[in-house]
């Protein structure tokens, strides 16, 4: 979720719920090293549980990036195996890799040795033609004895030719019946299934067969679909934050970004689409969307919009498409 899940969306996200596993957008060994760690790494700390997710394939980089990964606080390294994209094979990471079993399994075990919190690994079912069962199980044993003891799988293959990242979301078909088999022949690994997945119901329909599932795209173009996840997931009790007290717990943390240089567009690119599939929810998306570009804008103007912001009818919101 590169350019995604940063530190203000994983803020707004954490307000949803109190007991998801959030992750950080995925950070390169080479920018861990040599780059703006504060800026990487830096995070409030109700973010927390956090994952940092990495990418690279030297052994001592990732070391060296795990480490720092847990002294910044983080609660688990995840080592990305499954990001498909031109410019991730270029620094040989991501996807990629999943045709260099051993690399896997070094990087794996050179962050294992330097940290003590967890070491996770995200992966796909297979790239290009290299995408039979038989060889997805020799990954994950050499990855698993490394010591990875937790898979995040991305249930397709990936094609690093000829598909666009967003292409390699959607046109390989999904194959949840391979990351089930995943699990019913390695018993003693945990696997967290990806993709595809579009409400909390089709999760928790997934839950009686996997350890985990994660929402990535899906909790962001409608992160409401959070609001729940505390009581349904995770048994807790009391009601889910309104949707409107969610944007008023916003306030003094946008206050405070926005005191420090911070413009308001940055955070509240996460917020567009807080009131999905809601009476109003365009003309929230639309309004805030403009307002937030504006100099000088500020928490006011979101509580300016939040309060004006009225059910409309479907006539009226089908009109501001034009």
């Amino acid at each position: 979720m590169l350019d995604w899940t940063d530190r203000h969306c994983r803020f707004f996200h954490r307000l949803l719920s109190q007991k998801a596993l959030l992750y950080s957008e995925m950070v390169t060994t080479g920018a861990i090293l040599h780059g703006d760690r504060d800026r990487l790494l830096g995070f409030n700390p109700v973010e927390k549980p956090l994952v940092l997710q990495i990418g690279g394939s030297d052994p001592l980089d990732l070391a060296a990036s795990a480490r720092i990964g847990q002294d910044y606080g983080y609660d688990e390294i995840n080592l990305n195996v499954g990001c498909p994209s031109d410019r991730v094979q270029k620094g040989r990471f991501g996807a990629c890799l999943m045709l260099e079993p051993e690399t896997v399994a070094e990087g794996v075990r050179a962050m294992r040795e330097a940290v003590t919190i967890p070491v996770t690994v995200k992966t796909r079912l297979g790239v290009d033609e290299n995408d039979s069962y038989e060889e997805l199980v020799a990954f994950i044993s050499r990855v698993a004895e490394a010591g990875c003891e937790t898979f995040i799988i991305h249930a397709r293959k990936a094609w690093l030719k000829g598909l666009s990242p967003r292409e390699n979301r959607e046109v390989p078909p999904l194959r949840y019946d391979m990351a089930a088999r995943l699990k019913a022949d390695f018993p003693e690994l945990a696997f967290i299934l990806n993709g595809g997945i579009e409400t909390l119901d089709a999760a928790m329909n997934h839950l009686g067969q996997f350890d985990g599932v994660m929402l990535g795209r899906a909790a962001y173009h409608d992160p409401y679909l959070l609001a729940e996840v505390d009581q349904r997931v995770f048994g807790a009790g009391g009601e889910p934050m309104s949707r409107e007290a969610v944007v008023e717990a916003m306030v003094p943390y946008i206050d405070s970004a926005v005191a420090q240089g911070q413009r308001l567009h940055g955070i509240t690119r996460h917020m567009l689409g807080l009131f999905h599939g809601q009476h109003g929810g365009r003309i929230w998306r639309r309004r805030l969307g403009e307002a937030a570009i504006r100099p000088n804008a500020g928490a006011g103007d979101v509580l300016e919009i939040l309060a004006s912001r009225q059910p409309l009818s479907r006539e009226a919101e089908a009109g501001l498409r034009v």
